[in-house]
């Protein structure tokens, strides 16, 4: 979940202040590899600026401990396949000392839990590969259960192996299953000629058949025709190859954290018992946190991922310095790392984060990667950094038109800023430029998709809601000692004035709950989508925590994000747990699961303050009679009841934890699973008949941009197929005035006259 970033930095000077004093005492320690001293001022800073800091700090008492406990031990061993019982007994002296350890820098269950963990670690490859080292008899008659949080911890290491066992089996079996059905249907299609297999692809696909589906349909199936046929025993073997093969690559990852890693996993757990969104950084994951705020990073513009020993470029982020000079491409793999004319350095072997930290660099600096090509060429390519730009963190929009009438499509995917460089490119504004743009398009009503939507900067979300509304507060932010404060929207100009529907999910949180509130309120737009959003109340500060040693020698301590105030709406309620609720509710597959920040333990409670002075807007006609017209549309709508529906199903199957390891049960139990699900299967097909497409400016630059290209041609498509932005027009459409409703009706009428 992103944070939402306080912009007025004032909140924690005194913190500052005070810390300065406090810790001048750490100024000289020498750094070594893994410090316990730099540990040992890491737990000391957390406490403090928590304490100091934090909007309400629980008590650093035995409750607080024995949280931290269960939360640290379900975090380093989920699954419980690593620790036995004694090992749990052991670690179960500590669990009401880990406040005093707090307090008196100790690092005593860290320490015993961490070497431990390792142990057990190194024990369990011998657990796996033994079970995957001869065939596996799927005719024994047993079932494994996979509720972890309800299962105990093993008493002997033979039981634990045999969970190992289990587990891998339960792996090995399902795709050995997919694998036998994979080569039935070769089997039982074999005998017709290619065009009748491709006539039944076009008959399944119908009207959203495209020549690229259909060119990859033909490839596909000349390769299908050559397959031969695998023995039952070759296709086991290859199950347990495969499984292997992602274990090991899984534990090679494991091997690569550090200890330092693992610190930084207790020092969050710890952090994360104030409140679900109070988190520590470590130096690698702020430096992440600061992009995904801002969308940009220098470097060449890459993504790379760890294959076996070798660090595999994935994509070249279209515009970055790597895609201007058209060598380096997604398949590469990258051996050495240069930085400018100094000797290269051998890559392969080395941590994903210690590779990346070689190749990302100041813009304008150059780097020289030694490189493997896929047709096994080495080629040494140079590239000189710069500022990459991110492009799917950024506002996008797209046209659609119903009934001769077009409307816009704004998609913000997190409510992002650079709060280093004012100047730069943030979410506000963005989301002006492409108001004007929709505008310039002549666009009659306009669509805020904020869901899945996670939040960001408090500034920005002011500055968009401001767009819609002529003068007023936004929202309203009260601090630990209680003093409120109102965020006004001070500019008198209202971007867009016309209808406008704002998209929500149970993922739209913080910022997006703030838009969305403030709007509901105004009765500036329609709020259409779950039930309540996600119910993040709470405003956080990132604070560096280097700031406050001075002249450190212990490396970089990374930041820590608290939360330091509670917003409100405007009319005093808060978002906390409740969220906002939809003005018009509409059916989602996760309508019934547990996701929201109500259901996490250790949340804040809601509560209410004084409204703040605000008018409603009274310039949008028809609004009651959209949300009323809305909502019978979904009652009667039969794919709207088929989604619900199919919520309910989901929830029902989140609580089957038992599965047959017998082959012939568990294909039973899978066939019952694809049964249950083909009546929902129509979801995922269906198509709401409308052609999305982008702005002007867009199509000029996607002209030179394959990339960008495929990516809009995927987002259109997949809005060609969303039955809740559909419904989304039909409410723009009810919100058109008078004016607009008689042209429309009227230009319908001519064309019915001309078309007869």
């Amino acid at each position: 979940m992103n944070a939402i970033i306080q912009f007025m930095k004032r909140h924690y000077k005194i913190i500052v202040l005070v810390l300065a004093l406090s810790v001048g005492l750490w100024s000289f320690i020498p750094k070594g590899k893994n410090d316990p001293e730099k540990d040992k001022l890491l737990l000391e800073l957390l406490a403090f600026v928590i304490e100091k800091g934090h909007y309400s700090p629980a008590a650093i008492d035995d409750n607080f401990s024995k949280g931290v406990y269960k939360d640290y031990l379900e975090a380093i061993d989920p699954s419980k396949r690593f620790f036995l019982q004694s090992d749990i007994e052991e670690f179960s002296k500590y669990e009401i000392d880990i406040d005093d350890e707090i307090k008196n820098k100790e690092l005593t269950f860290f320490d015993l839990t961490y070497y431990r963990l390792l142990q057990r670690m190194e024990e369990s490859k011998d657990y796996y590969k033994e079970a995957l080292d001869n065939p596996i008899d799927y005719s024994i008659n047993e079932d494994i259960n996979t509720d972890y949080e309800k299962s105990t911890y093993c008493t002997t290491k033979d039981e634990l192996k045999d969970r190992w066992r289990k587990q891998v089996k339960l792996s090995t079996l399902a795709s050995l299953v997919e694998k036998q059905k994979v080569q039935q249907d070769i089997e039982k299609n074999k005998n017709k000629s290619p065009e009748e297999k491709l006539a039944e692809f076009r008959t399944k696909q119908g009207d959203k058949l495209t020549k690229e589906a259909e060119d990859k349909f033909k490839s596909n199936l000349a390769k299908k025709d050559t397959i031969t046929p695998k023995t039952y025993e070759q296709m086991e073997k290859q199950t347990r190859e495969n499984t292997l093969k992602s274990l090991n690559d899984n534990f090679t990852f494991i091997k690569e954290l550090d200890k330092e890693d693992w610190f930084g996993i207790y020092v969050n757990t710890i952090a994360s018992r104030f409140d679900p969104h109070t988190s520590y950084f470590p130096a690698d994951e702020k430096e992440r946190f600061d992009v995904s705020m801002s969308g940009k990073l220098e470097g060449i513009g890459a993504r790379l991922q760890k294959k076996n020993d070798f660090t595999e470029i994935t994509e070249v982020i279209s515009g970055g310095p790597a895609w201007k000079q058209k060598e380096l491409e997604a398949g590469d793999f990258v051996l050495k790392v240069a930085q400018g004319d100094k000797e290269p350095v051998d890559v392969v072997g080395m941590r994903l984060n210690d590779v990346v930290k070689k190749i990302k660099g100041p813009k304008g600096t150059e780097v020289r990667l030694t490189v493997k090509k896929p047709d096994g060429s080495i080629k040494v390519i140079v590239i000189i950094r710069d500022e990459v730009e991110i492009e799917e963190t950024y506002a996008k929009s797209s046209i659609v038109e119903k009934n001769g009438v077009k409307y816009g499509v704004i998609y913000l995917p997190k409510f992002y800023i650079d709060f280093e460089n004012k100047d730069s490119r943030d979410a506000g504004k963005d989301i002006a430029i492409e108001l004007e743009r929709l505008k310039k398009a002549g666009v009659q009503g306009i669509i805020m998709d904020v869901r899945d939507n996670g939040g960001g900067s408090l500034k920005t979300v002011v500055d968009i809601g401001g767009m819609f509304i002529e003068q007023g507060p936004i929202v309203q932010i009260k601090s630990a000692a209680g003093k409120k404060e109102v965020l006004y929207d001070t500019n008198p100009k209202v971007d867009w004035g016309g209808p406008l529907v704002i998209m929500t999910n149970e993922f739209s949180a913080s910022a997006s709950e703030i838009l969305a509130a403030a709007m509901q309120d105004y009765k500036r737009a329609v709020i259409i989508g779950s039930k309540q959003t996600y119910g993040k109340g709470t405003v956080q500060n990132v604070i560096d925590l280097n700031q406050f040693v001075r002249g450190n020698t212990l490396g970089d301590l990374g930041a820590l994000k608290t939360t330091i105030q509670k917003f409100y709406r405007i009319n005093g309620g808060s978002t906390q747990l409740e969220g906002v609720s939809s003005d018009i509710v509409m059916p989602d597959s996760f309508a019934y699961l547990k996701m929201g920040e109500r259901d996490v333990d250790n949340a804040m409670p809601w509560d209410k303050i004084d409204p703040a002075d605000y008018n409603l807007w009274t310039k949008q006609n028809n609004f009651e009679l959209a949300i009323a017209n809305s909502k019978k549309r979904i009652e009667v709508n039969p794919q709207m009841k088929l989604i619900d529906e199919n919520a309910k199903w989901r929830e029902e199957r989140s609580k089957e934890d038992v599965y047959s390891l017998q082959i012939d049960k568990f294909k039973q139990e899978q066939k019952q699973l694809e049964e249950s699900n083909k009546k929902f299967k129509s979801i995922e097909d269906y198509s709401n008949q409308l052609q999305f497409k982008s702005l002007p400016y867009e199509e000029v630059q996607m002209a030179n941009d394959a990339t960008l290209k495929e990516k809009r041609i995927r987002w259109h498509e997949s809005l060609s197929k969303d039955i809740y932005i559909e419904e989304a027009i039909h409410v723009l459409d009810d919100l058109q005035s008078g004016t607009v409703k008689k042209d429309l009706t009227t230009k319908l009428k001519k064309d019915k006259v001309v078309k007869s």
